[in-house]
């Protein structure tokens, strides 16, 4: 067995490990569609992933540390601006100057919200906690006290609907990078690239979870469930299936070789099948399936501690199963 075949294993046994017995009597397939497109470019999103289907109302979402990283002693976070021309890009300025601004602390969690100077969206959508509002925020942070520091584990960027996780470092590491964004909700094109449309996001500190009003007048939740030094895990959950078509979850990323990328090989737990289909990531035809895996099995030179993610525990039922 190649050590690429290992490594992808140790990351398929880990998730089949934490994953609870309770959900899989529900769970359900759903259709994932690869639209991704070849590009040279390491700082531009070419890698889509989509999740569709007319009757998810429940999922989990989970970002957990390539099976490679407690071996990783250096971190690259540099960014690789080779072959990139951002100049066509649109950008229209702040209606308020640049700022920070504290919603919410507490000892273990504060949140924290940026404007920059320009977007490449218009900035509308108002972000809300408790009877603080704040409109044209860019980027939102949610923290988190460890074992050694204060952890940045979680941002959106509620303009576009793009979310970033990921656990806390390993003890050998100071922090762990980003790496892929997913999209939540009824998910539409806006300049060539996939948005989801927000008109309102509303962070409840009591229950970690982020209350979505989509413009179109749907509503979905993401809650944080769990993070520690392996993983994170939220629950989302929607109030309605997302139907015409539209996918309700995706994956953004980059690739541009096998060692200059974000994200490169996929599995997929198909209905019926005796086992996963492990494939790289860039020429995988889509397909039908109950948990999906993105992630690395070999070291990348860009953002090399960024996590794997995970899309599993599809369900038509909106509430949690019973605790066991």
């Amino acid at each position: 067995m190649t050590k690429i075949a290992t490594r992808l294993r140790i990351a398929l046994l880990a998730l089949t490990c934490v994953a609870s017995p309770s959900f899989a009597a529900g769970d359900i397939a759903v259709e994932v569609r690869n639209e991704s497109e070849p590009v040279l470019c390491a700082e531009k999103d070419n890698v889509t992933i989509k999740a569709i289907s007319p009757e998810v109302r429940r999922f989990q979402i989970e970002a957990a540390h390539p099976a490679y990283i407690a071996g990783l002693l250096r971190d690259n976070w540099e960014a690789d601006w080779t072959a990139c021309d951002m100049t066509g890009d649109p950008a229209f300025k702040a209606p308020v100057p640049p700022r920070r601004v504290t919603f919410y602390e507490s000892i273990e969690y504060w949140l924290v919200g940026y404007t920059f100077p320009t977007f490449w969206r218009p900035a509308d959508t108002t972000f809300k906690v408790g009877d603080r509002v704040e409109k044209g925020l860019h980027l939102v942070q949610l923290w988190k006290l460890g074992k050694t520091g204060s952890y940045e584990v979680l941002v959106v960027y509620p303009q576009d609907g793009y979310w970033r996780t990921r656990p806390l470092p390993p003890p050998q590491l100071s922090a762990a990078a980003y790496g892929s964004s997913f999209l939540f909700g009824p998910i539409e094109q806006d300049g060539g690239r996939p948005v989801v449309n927000i008109k309102e996001i509303v962070f409840d500190p009591a229950t970690l979870s982020f209350k979505l009003n989509f413009k179109d007048g749907s509503a979905g939740t993401l809650k944080l469930d769990s993070v520690d030094e392996n993983r994170m895990v939220l629950d989302a959950v929607l109030d309605k299936p997302v139907t015409g078509g539209k996918a309700f979850v995706a994956l953004r990323s980059m690739y541009v070789t096998e060692g200059n990328n974000d994200v490169a090989r996929i599995a997929v737990r198909e209905p019926g099948a005796k086992g996963w289909r492990e494939e790289p990531l860039m020429p995988f035809t889509g397909g039908k399936a109950t948990d999906i895996w993105m992630g690395r099995t070999t070291h990348s030179r860009h953002n090399t501690s960024s996590p794997d993610m995970v899309f599993r525990h599809f369900s038509t039922d909106p509430n949690p199963p019973a605790k066991k």
